[in-house]
């Protein structure tokens, strides 16, 4: 009887078994055969070239001889040319306007802290608010967070007035760091992230992902005050962050951190950034800015002294001069009031007539090969200084 039972169940098994790889051979061919169907339309379909009309691109004399070039890291300063003469063709998609500040003001006992400040910020967008010590960059971030109101002007966000329930949305860094020192790693992220409407489980998760994210899982259940300065700032990132919010606001994040540390937060904003958050990035770094941010406000004793995108401040401030690398003597070129030899490459000092473009095309005409062409600019320091001047 026992071996007939047992018979009865290893035939079922194996009924089972084989009843499934059948199911699982039909599905397969079932994929393959809606596979096919879709590359049979795909192919009837018209081409694309005779659906919709495409931008041609023609590759100059130029632009062959200066394929393959890398860049010296000597020249970490210079802007290609390509980034300062955008083609004609381009076009940008137009991205949600996040943040609209419109003529704050802010005084303090008669002294006027922010004077008749205004910019907008897009999604998706790394926006560098920098200064001086003193210029106002924090009092206009208190006033965009709500914690102190503007005497004049209006601040939207998402494109409504500033409201409580959109407090939600934001994560705010400040300057002054601080968490509950007595609570644990992971307790400090799920409970900060509760108070912004984010259940609990989600919370949990969220906490988990992230503190893998930065190898700080094995300190989970540390308390706050037995983690380093470095390791603390990390935490109180990404307690600013826990509720996944829409617009981040980061004020001087990377002060007091090691290069490794740094460059962790440094990849993070940029994830962030390719998940479409909106980041504000108040610091004195401007090596850090100039890396990241695509547009930045310069303010100074509370007034905006620059504002736009950086590529096109760095060209409004370019030298007068052009850095060039090429194979043979490059002999006298109109517009070039003088060389200087640096090495593998030479600067050449141009006038203020002459478009950098036409040094470039009187060197492909005397058919020398060009290996390195850029435009001097200089850095983001070098324009702060010369802009904030005490």
């Amino acid at each position: 009887m026992d071996t007939a039972f047992i018979i009865i169940v290893i035939t079922a098994i194996i009924l089972a078994v084989v009843l499934r790889l059948m199911v699982r051979s039909f599905r397969q061919r079932q994929e393959e055969r809606e596979k096919n169907e879709s590359l049979d339309r795909s192919e009837e379909a018209p081409p694309l070239e005779m659906t919709a009309p495409m931008a041609v691109s023609t590759s100059s004399e130029t632009e062959t001889q200066l394929k393959g070039v890398e860049k010296d890291p000597l020249l970490e300063s210079a802007t290609p040319i390509a980034e300062v003469f955008p083609s004609k063709g381009q076009s940008v998609a137009a991205r949600e306007v996040q943040v609209e500040i419109s003529h704050i003001s802010k005084s303090f006992g008669g002294n006027a802290v922010v004077k008749d400040v205004s910019f907008t910020l897009e999604q998706g967008e790394v926006f560098g608010l920098v200064g001086p010590n003193g210029a106002g960059k924090t009092t206009t971030i208190r006033m965009l967070m709500d914690i102190i109101k503007p005497d004049s002007g209006e601040i939207r966000l998402f494109g409504r007035s500033l409201e409580e329930d959109i407090k939600n949305r934001i994560g705010y860094l400040p300057e002054e760091r601080g968490l509950y020192r007595k609570m644990r790693v992971s307790d400090s992220l799920i409970y900060l992230a509760s108070l912004k409407d984010v259940e609990t489980t989600v919370a949990k998760d969220r906490a988990e992902e992230l503190l893998r994210q930065v190898d700080m899982y094995p300190h989970k259940d540390k308390k706050i005050n037995e983690l380093s300065r470095g390791m603390g700032q990390i935490i109180q990132f990404l307690v600013t962050i826990a509720h996944n919010p829409d617009l981040i606001v980061l004020d001087e994040p990377f002060a007091g951190l090691d290069p490794v540390n740094r460059q962790l937060l440094k990849i993070i904003v940029l994830e962030l950034k390719e998940q479409g958050k909106t980041i504000i990035l108040s610091t004195h770094m401007m090596n850090e800015v100039e890396e990241m941010c695509d547009r930045i406000l310069m303010i100074d004793r509370g007034h905006m002294v620059l504002y736009g995108n950086l590529a096109e401040i760095k060209w409004r401030y370019r030298n007068n001069s052009v850095f060039v690398e090429c194979d043979g003597a490059i002999g006298e070129l109109e517009g070039v009031s003088g060389m200087k030899e640096h090495g593998n490459y030479v600067e050449l000092f141009i006038d203020d007539e002459t478009p950098p473009q036409k040094i470039l095309s009187q060197l492909v005409e005397s058919n020398i090969q060009v290996n390195r062409f850029e435009v001097s600019t200089p850095s983001l320091n070098e324009i702060f200084l010369q802009v904030v001047k005490r």
